[in-house]
């Protein structure tokens, strides 16, 4: 073998290796995504809502999702709880006071696979200024081109978790008789950023 043919070999190698081993982007699609919760009123019901405006990018590698990572970012003001008073109140000072914190933030610091198409997403989520660790546990659902355009490619996600909102300083749910503990449910899709 000639000295060109061993190093066109080498960098086949070292690019497959890197093809194999690099993730792919996505942008999270802000019109099909549902950032979701519920908390329960004073035991009544379940209050319910979600963050309309949602924005993000997700690595991921299917091949080692280890290797993966998310960050998303919600705006605070677009909470939705079915009643725009109710709305102005969570979003004022006395709970996520949207006008000196405008966004909740999560950044995932690391991903455990637990089964075909499952895992654990741990990260940094920050809400009224406040940082704690969180846990989501995520289902990957699909990923194929959109049948009306072979070039824009679509990944979507399942997610649940539940937080306390007196660790990030929400004692005034209690006084509310809500909560204080928080169901999340996230359906998220996002295009592949080729």
């Amino acid at each position: 073998m000639t000295i060109l043919s061993k190093t066109a070999l080498a960098a086949t190698m070292v690019f497959a290796s890197t093809m194999a081993n690099a993730a792919d982007l996505y942008s999270v699609h802000e019109d099909h995504t549902w950032v979701t919760f519920s908390v329960s009123h004073a035991g009544w019901a379940n209050a319910r809502g979600m963050f309309r405006n949602v924005t993000g990018e997700i690595n991921f590698d299917k091949e080692d999702v280890a290797n993966s990572s998310v960050a998303v970012t919600l705006d605070a003001a677009s909470l939705d709880t079915n009643s725009e008073q109710r709305d102005r109140d969570m979003a004022g000072p006395d709970f996520l006071n949207s006008v000196e914190f405008p966004q909740i933030t999560f950044e995932s610091t690391r991903i455990e696979k637990t089964g075909d198409k499952m895992g654990v997403v741990y990260g940094d989520m920050t809400m009224v200024g406040v940082t704690r660790e969180i846990a989501l546990d995520v289902i990957w659902n699909a990923e194929f081109p959109l049948p009306w355009d072979q070039s824009t490619v679509k990944t979507g996600f399942s997610a649940t978790g539940q937080i306390d909102g007196t660790d990030f300083g929400l004692n005034s749910l209690v006084d509310f008789g809500l909560g204080p503990v928080i169901d999340i449910a996230i359906d998220l899709e996002a295009i592949r950023q080729d």
